[in-house]
């Protein structure tokens, strides 16, 4: 893992900066005995994905259209709470925050291009399914005539 100072690298040169990552800290639940009462070491990460100027435009769009259904007026929140410390649990956060940006981000794969099954397979294929087919019709005692 790399340290917690930022940039997070999504992909190529662009990374997210650490002044429009927005962190919240609470309460955790889960294990960690009495610490756990007093420490805030569930991790909230949000990010202005609708008003970042860390993208470029055609990434922005990519993903605006790809995270719809997870922002919330253009913010994406990714939570961590894995881990007792919160040092930790930022780390996580961040973390999958850029790999899920590297996801929405991607290029759309390129298009299939169908092709040709060649015919001296295909024939090929046929032929073994009706010897296939003779020899099992061969082994049943019943007289198809």
């Amino acid at each position: 893992m790399y340290g917690m100072s930022g940039p997070f690298p999504i992909r190529g040169s662009v990374s997210l900066p650490e002044a429009e990552l927005m962190w919240r800290f609470s309460r955790s639940s889960g294990p960690g005995g009495q610490h756990v009462n007093t420490s805030d070491s569930q991790v909230e990460l949000r990010f202005d994905l609708a008003r970042t100027e860390a993208l470029p435009e055609v990434w922005k769009q990519r993903a605006l259209e790809r995270l719809a259904g997870r922002l919330t007026d253009g913010v994406v929140t990714v939570r961590a709470s894995e881990h007792r410390s919160q040092w930790r649990n930022r780390e996580t956060a961040a973390v999958r925050l850029a790999a899920l940006l590297a996801e929405a981000t991607a290029p759309p794969p390129k298009p299939r291009r169908p092709t040709r099954i060649p015919r001296g397979i295909n024939e090929r294929r046929l032929r073994e399914k009706k010897q296939r087919s003779d020899t099992k019709r061969g082994r049943s005692a019943r007289d198809w005539g």
